[in-house]
């Protein structure tokens, strides 16, 4: 690890084989916030023992691993039972989806600290440490968000994704802020967002993180890299052509209450909306740039970063400043942008 990023080497090397420490694992030691993890598993034998690798191999004392596996005949069972030792509840029996099976792992998930890992994608060396000790300096804590890598069926880096500053109104209008495969949400959000919708099966996740933009207030930002994103011939991104996903996104974002037209692509809605967040983008990554702080950046709290990056990105606009929070309430009321903008 350098500085927080891999090569495709040090990936291969991590989930390769088993580098966990069995004492390790079952201690169960309380002072190590409890991380829990729900697994969907559907017929992805080729790629679930990696996926539970890169979980077991983060050799963290206070893991719980719930493997939701919907019946698979590929060979994942006898898998899911090599590791038997190490996950806390499994089943491999008829489920509605990969929502309905994060559901029910959610629902059994007793950590302080939650979230899912798909069958065909991993966590990267080391994340499950850099959770905790941003959950023990920072305990207001609610969403944690880490970059991640893009990686194909040989475990080949194809793609970095860098985040910026979380904002559900980034979310919604410029697309994905946050992965998945580097995300943990404290206990108490994940009740209160509640369970993900099992009526799409594309595009599910996206409508769950808008609700959680709704509600969480203190999010860490890791520089690091704590995931990667699997993309293969028989991943969801590959199957779903692109000019068929507005039609999965628009009633998404209807349901949420936010204004759209419908006669305009995803990436044609509000322009002004757009090009705000793209100058709060630039603002950030400039001010990154010039910044001796390599740290996390803790949104929502008191850190010192953060306050600088509010204060620039409303310095030259006092008047605005001023009128912002009237404006922004409006705005939500007429449902032209989402509560939570940022």
């Amino acid at each position: 690890m350098n500085n927080g990023t891999f090569t495709s080497d040090e990936i291969r090397a991590f989930v390769s084989r088993p580098l966990y420490d069995p004492e390790v694992l079952h201690s169960r030691d309380p002072s190590y916030p409890r991380i829990s993890v729900v697994v969907p598993s559907y017929n992805q034998a080729q790629f679930l023992e990696k996926t539970i690798l890169s979980i077991l191999n983060q050799n963290y004392p206070n893991t719980e691993i719930i493997v939701m596996d919907g019946g698979s005949q590929d060979g994942s069972v006898d898998l899911i039972k090599r590791y038997e030792p190490y996950i806390s509840y499994w089943v491999s029996e008829l489920d509605k989806g990969q929502p309905n099976a994060i559901n029910k792992g959610f629902e059994r998930a007793s950590g302080d600290l939650i979230g899912w890992q798909n069958s065909d994608d991993l966590y990267l060396p080391g994340f499950f440490h850099t959770i905790a000790d941003t959950f023990h300096s920072y305990p207001k804590t609610q969403l944690f968000i880490a970059n991640i890598y893009t990686i194909d069926e040989n475990d080949r880096i194809t793609w970095a994704s860098h985040f910026i500053p979380f904002s559900v109104a980034d979310l919604i209008y410029r697309g994905w802020n946050l992965s998945s495969q580097a995300t943990f949400l404290s206990q108490r959000i994940v009740r209160e967002v509640g369970l993900m919708r099992e009526d799409i099966q594309v595009g599910f996740d996206w409508d769950w993180f808008i609700r959680v933009g709704k509600v969480v207030k203190y999010v860490a930002l890791h520089k690091a890299y704590g995931g990667c994103y699997r993309i293969h011939e028989a991943s969801k991104l590959s199957t779903q052509p692109h000019e068929s996903r507005w039609s999965i996104e628009r009633p998404i974002l209807q349901s949420l209450g936010i204004r759209i037209r419908e006669e305009l692509p995803y990436d044609q809605q509000p322009w002004w909306q757009r090009r705000m967040l793209k100058i709060r983008m630039l603002s950030y990554l400039a001010l990154l740039y010039f910044s001796p702080n390599n740290g996390n950046l803790i949104q929502g709290a008191s850190n010192p970063q953060y306050v600088v990056i509010k204060r620039f990105l409303s310095k030259s606009y006092p008047i605005l400043r001023c009128l912002r929070p009237l404006i922004l309430w409006y705005l939500a009321k007429r449902s032209i942008i989402c509560r939570g903008f940022a």
